[in-house]
């Protein structure tokens, strides 16, 4: 059934979902310039679920249009602070900033999810998830850094809920797999709906 279900992303997080749940799929990750589209959104006033959105339509469709046959698995997520978005951080020093930003305050995960077939989106979902990080020393940050290493690369607000992450909260209020970066779910129950997997 590998031919059947493409994911169109290199998070590793969304392809150990996948796997996990027990299915059998191809990863085929398009190259998008994501943070252009987002300035460009952002300048002609988008809403954060609408740029999320986007970009997940964006990625399903790119790999749809190379295996038309396939339902292709398309998924952005957009970390949103007093109305500023963030964006993965290119190195540790871009975290601590982001980290510091984020310390005590509420912010909000808004994931998209696509499934695109024969070129066109056929399945979609918005969900978001609010996080409130507890008030984080110097010391603290500093520590988290050294401790999660590049880990904190990897994800828009630095930190992988499933691992040390953790530790950065007080109150997380959402869908966990939302959380993770992939509305799961939702997403077994349309590939049931359409026989990829076994119902």
């Amino acid at each position: 059934m590998a031919a059947d279900l493409i994911l169109a992303s290199s998070s590793s997080v969304r392809a150990r979902l996948l796997r996990d749940a027990g299915l059998d799929f191809t990863v085929d990750a398009p190259r998008i310039d994501e943070e252009a589209i987002k300035e460009s959104m952002l300048r002609e006033g988008a809403k954060s679920r609408d740029i999320a959105d986007a970009l997940a339509e964006l990625k399903a469709l790119r790999i749809s249009q190379r295996h038309d046959r396939a339902f292709v698995i398309g998924a952005d997520q957009i970390l949103v602070c007093d109305g500023k978005l963030f964006s993965k951080p290119r190195d540790r020093t871009e975290a601590r900033k982001h980290l510091e930003s984020l310390s005590g305050k509420r912010h909000d995960l808004v994931t998209a999810a696509v499934i695109a077939r024969g070129g066109a989106a056929i399945w979609r979902r918005v969900d978001i998830a609010r996080l409130t990080m507890r008030d984080l020393s110097p010391g603290f940050i500093t520590d988290y850094l050294e401790k999660a290493g590049d880990d904190v690369l990897g994800g828009v607000g630095c930190y992988r809920l499933e691992g040390l992450g953790v530790q950065l909260f007080q109150n997380v209020a959402g869908d966990y797999f939302t959380i993770l970066g992939l509305p799961l779910v939702a997403v077994l129950d349309f590939l049931r709906l359409h026989q990829v997997v076994a119902s």
